[in-house]
Parts: structure tokens; C-alpha cells; sequence
């Protein structure tokens, strides 16, 4: 089943640091989450696990969760091609200069200098594109550092684990249908 592309602008925002706007809209974002069409209900539970979850704490304490999961531990780099070229590998620039130019190509803005291989980033991204089979190609070319990020945060039991996961599993439903 193809699903909405506005998940991913729900996940790209429940993936981003936590600012205090964030903490003032939880509600809306998890009525529009359950709201969304072609979602199935374990990944709508998965989204208002995250949202209960989060909503359920201080923004300082999930601020700090969110530290400590993904800029205190390399692994968990949201930087995709951490995960795909060693630090000094040569092909990682011109991978994120190609990338950084597609954007560009469609119109698409990368904001606050952020690397285009961030997948925040690339979800915000996804969520913009008209054609959600075109959505689900694009994601299934991140699927790869997509997985291996989930299985880090799966290994360290991070509350992100299964928004990963998901988007993960999103990546690769175009690998089944092929």
C-alpha cells in the first residue's frame, strides 16, 4: 500500500531537535497523524507512541534524549552518508553536492545550512514530492543508512527506534514491488 507523503513531514518534524514550538503543538500533530489516509494502524500507533512518549516528558529531559541518542552516539548519525563512505572517503562530498543540486533542481530550499544528507532533511523532502510512487523510489535509494541507523537506536532501546524503523521499512517497500 502506497502511503501519504505527509508522514514524512510528520516524522522529519518528531526527528528534529525538539524546540519549544514543537512542545505547544503535540495535540495537532497527533490528530493529523491519526487522520492521515493509506496509514495503517501500526505505523499510526507508532507515530502516537512517539507523540505520548514525548508529550510526556519536559522539553529539556527529550531535548537531552535527543542528544544523547543521536549527537553523543556516531552511530546514530542522522547524517546519511556517515553511514555509506568512511569520514575521508572522497566520493561523500560530491554525494551530498549531487544531492544539495537535485533539491536545488526541484525548487526545494535546504534552510539554516543544514547538510542535505540529514534525514530530516531528506523526509521533508520526500513529503513535497506530487507522486507518491516517485516518494517512495527516492526513499529507497536512503534505505540502506536508513536501516542501519534503526538498528543502532533498536540496540540501544532509543524511544526513535521505531520512527526509523519505519521509515526504513517504507524504503524498502519498493524493493518487494519491483
Amino acid at each position: 500500500m502506497i502511503v501519504s507523503t505527509q508522514v514524512y513531514k510528520i516524522i522529519s518534524v518528531l526527528l528534529q531537535y525538539p524546540k519549544k514550538n514543537l512542545q505547544a503543538n503535540w495535540g495537532e500533530i497527533k490528530q493529523f497523524s491519526t487522520e492521515l489516509p493509506n496509514l495503517n494502524a501500526e505505523d499510526k500507533a507508532i507515530i502516537v507512541g512517539f507523540i505520548d512518549w514525548a508529550s510526556g516528558i519536559s522539553l529539556t529531559k527529550l531535548q537531552a534524549e535527543y542528544v544523547n541518542n543521536f549527537d553523543m552516539t556516531a552511530e546514530n548519525s542522522m547524517y546519511l552518508t556517515y553511514h555509506l563512505f568512511d569520514e575521508q572517503d572522497r566520493e561523500r562530498g560530491p554525494a551530498l553536492i549531487e544531492l544539495a543540486e537535485l533539491y536545488k533542481s526541484t525548487g526545494f530550499e535546504i534552510g539554516d545550512g543544514e547538510l542535505p544528507d540529514y534525514l530530516p532533511l531528506i523526509l521533508e523532502y520526500v513529503s513535497t514530492m506530487d507522486e507518491e510512487a516517485s516518494a517512495l523510489a527516492f526513499l529507497q535509494q536512503t534505505s540502506q543508512a536508513v536501516d542501519i541507523i534503526a538498528t543502532n537506536l533498536e540496540k540501544n532501546e532509543s524511544p526513535y527506534a521505531p520512527l526509523v524503523r519505519m521509515v526504513a521499512r517504507h524504503g524498502h517497500v519498493v524493493d518487494i514491488a519491483a
